[in-house]
Formats: structure tokens, sequence, C-alpha cells
């Protein structure tokens, strides 16, 4: 990353700050070696990278739900607002307000898409009038899940239980989602609205969003900032466009190249990787 961009970042990045994280699962495998990654006020940052990156890995280690899976935060920290949140549990965290919406949704099947969303305000304390003032809110950035609110979710398509996934976050008034893999199994008509709607409540609502996605193509178009991980550390950084027109990233992540569409097997690995990690 360059020096402008740096201080750039730097200036407004005291908001969300991983820092030289190791993740360490049943005492023996390291998964995550030495992380760093900011996230400005108000910004949608995507964190990217191929299937078994360390994405979502990183994800817990902010959410504080690794425990849950045998895993630990050996080394580093991680702020929120100038203070150490890495050693609350999950649900004061989401108090502090920065929530996790998993991936594969995770609703409650047999709860109707209304009762789902009510679930997310369990933390709330400004009353159910509060609490009826955001579900209309999600209601109006979630015009489908109006129209399904009394069904049951797990009668409901994938789409809707994504949109169920990240009302439900909202729900809890969060200052910060970690938005775990959105577009996964969805068509992508479905992936567009699903990315606008975030859009719209990053720029309207100003929940900062911290993105973990295997599309590369459209988590660069809605981020402002990217960093890519690979084999649990991060090997490059910066604005989100900038990522988008870089050839390693073209060729490795989008499969183009500066010759046109480019298959995988196609390019000379090597000699291309040696330069990606160099």
């Amino acid at each position: 990353m360059t020096t402008a961009n740096t201080a750039t970042a730097g200036a407004a990045a005291a908001y969300l700050s991983v820092n030289n994280i190791e993740v360490i699962y049943d005492h023996v495998i390291l998964v995550l070696k030495g992380v760093s990654l900011e996230v400005p006020k108000g910004g949608i940052v995507a964190l990217l990278g191929a299937n078994g990156a360390g994405k979502s890995t990183t994800l817990k280690s902010i959410s504080n739900l690794l425990r849950a899976e045998r895993g630990d935060v050996t080394k580093g920290n991680v702020e929120f607002k100038g203070a150490r949140i890495d050693h609350l549990t999950p649900a004061d965290l989401v108090k502090k307000g920065v929530i996790q919406v998993m991936e594969g949704r995770h609703c409650f099947e047999h709860l109707t898409i209304e009762e789902n969303l009510l679930t997310g305000a369990y933390t709330r304390a400004d009353g159910s009038a509060g609490i009826k003032r955001t579900l209309d809110m999600v209601y109006e950035y979630f015009p489908r899940l109006k129209e399904r609110r009394s069904s049951q979710a797990g009668y409901t398509s994938g789409g809707e239980q994504q949109m169920c996934a990240i009302g439900r976050a909202i729900m809890a008034s969060p200052e910060m989602v970690l938005l775990d893999e959105p577009s996964m199994g969805l068509a992508p008509q479905i992936v567009e609205e699903i990315f606008e709607i975030v859009k719209d409540l990053n720029k309207k609502e100003t929940v900062s969003f911290l993105l973990a996605e295997q599309n590369t193509m459209v988590a660069l178009r809605y981020a402002d900032f990217g960093y890519i991980l690979e084999n649990g550390r991060i090997v490059m950084e910066g604005e989100a466009a900038e990522l988008a027109s870089n050839e390693d990233v073209k060729e490795f992540y989008l499969g183009l190249s500066g010759d046109g569409r480019k298959s995988f097997r196609d390019v000379k690995h090597y000699r291309r990787r040696k330069r990606w990690l160099s």
C-alpha cells in the first residue's frame, strides 16, 4: 500500500483495529499468522481470499466466537473505539455494538421471519417502541421480509434467509457488522440486491461493515478498502479500486489477465505465485 493510502487508512482507522493476531485451534493448528487490519467508522472493508484462507476465523477472532470451536487468539489484540474487546463475551460485544452475521445464515427455521428478527433485539434496553422503530426500518430496507414476515424461516429462499440474518443483526442497533460470505449459494441477482442494501445501510444508517467474501469482483465493487488473505496471512491491501485493477488480483481472484479471461490452469503458477508472495 502506498504511503498516501497508509496515511488515509490510519487517520480513520481507530474504530475497529485488529493488531497482529495469531490464532491456534486445538492448541496445535496455527491458522492466522500475524493478521492486522483496520475498519474506519462508516466504512465498508472487504476481507478477500479463497476458501480456507482464514477469513471466517478472522471474523470469529473479532466477535469472540472462536472458543466455541476450540480456537484461541494466542497473540495480538482487537480494539473497538480505542478499547480492547478480545476478552469480552460475545453477548457483551453485541452490547458494545459489534455483531457477526455467520456464514450459512443460521436462521431459526421453525420461527417466523418476524420472530427471527425480534431475537436480534434481545440485548436492547430501549423498550418496545425503539424495537418497533427498528423493525419498521428493517422492513423498509428488506421489503421481501415484510411480505414474508409470517412465514417460517425454514420455508423461505436462501436469499430471504440471508436478508433475515442481516436484518436480525440490524435489530441489535449495531455500529459494526461482521458479515461472513453473504453471497454464498445465492443467485447473482440476489447477491446484487443484498449488497445494494448493505451499501444503503452503510450510507444512511452509518453502519460499518467488515465483509469476508470469496466473490472478489462484487466485494470490491461495493467496498472502500480491501485486504487479501492467503494461508492465514495478509498478502495485499489497498483501496478497492486499486485492488480491482491489480494484475495479480485479476489473475488469481477474478480469472482475468491482460490478455483477457484466463482459466487458473493456464496461469504459470510458480512464476506468478513467486511474485505474489514476494
